[in-house]
């Protein structure tokens, strides 16, 4: 049987997180009350910058706990991020455990986060994977759009590969909505369909979010 990721775990990550991103920079959180409070939830993150994920983690209302591609789990970061709840997963095969792993988050009432892209790029949704369609589809948990902003506008002096210390990075949350047509069909031509709402919701949560901060 596949062992679930730790809910203990996320939400100790997630203390860390608040500890780590609001001493480091400046966060300003927007609708993090449009999270639901309980049951079953995927946040879907834009990704243009490493410190994206740990972002959500410290500022989300909730544990999250997030597929993360297995080239991060090196060294010491490997017990770590296990040990925090993260999901590791193979992006290069499809993944049985971590999928497993990631399913049971949502049906034990967690959240989940995905980056849809997949990999980190331009942060605008231009691109998703059809992981996210499925696993929206296939537990029934609502999806809340992700917008970080301001985390790869520029690099920092002291440390190139983040931004600079103490500079203001936005969050904003959206909307909650279903991927499904109601149906409950995972059908491919379902997910597709799926897929192609779930870009839209993620790309007009992401104009809407820029325009709010003016970013």
């Amino acid at each position: 049987m596949t062992e679930l990721p730790s809910a203990r775990g996320a939400e100790v990550g997630r203390r860390i997180g608040v500890g780590l991103m609001y001493g480091l920079w400046k966060p300003r959180v927007l609708g993090a009350w449009r999270v639901p409070a309980s049951g079953p939830v995927i946040l879907a993150v834009n990704h243009s910058h490493n410190i994206d994920g740990p972002m959500v983690m410290g500022v989300a209302p909730r544990p999250t706990h997030f597929l993360i591609k297995k080239e991060a789990f090196i060294g010491p970061l490997d017990p770590f991020l296990l040990g925090i709840g993260q999901v590791k997963v193979d992006r290069d095969t499809t993944d049985r455990t971590a999928i497993t792993r990631a399913l049971g988050v949502l049906d034990s009432g967690g959240v989940l986060g995905i980056f849809p892209e997949g990999t980190r790029g331009e942060g605008d949704f231009a691109s998703l994977r059809a992981g996210l369609a499925y696993f929206a589809v296939r537990s029934g948990a609502p999806i809340v759009p992700v917008a970080v902003l301001g985390s790869s506008e520029r690099r920092g002096r002291l440390i190139k590969a983040l931004p600079p210390l103490r500079s203001r990075v936005d969050v904003v949350f959206g909307e909650p909505f279903e991927a499904g047509d109601g149906s409950g069909r995972r059908t491919r031509k379902a997910l597709d369909e799926a897929t192609g709402r779930i870009q839209k919701q993620l790309a007009a949560h992401l104009e809407n979010a820029r325009h709010l901060t003016r970013r």
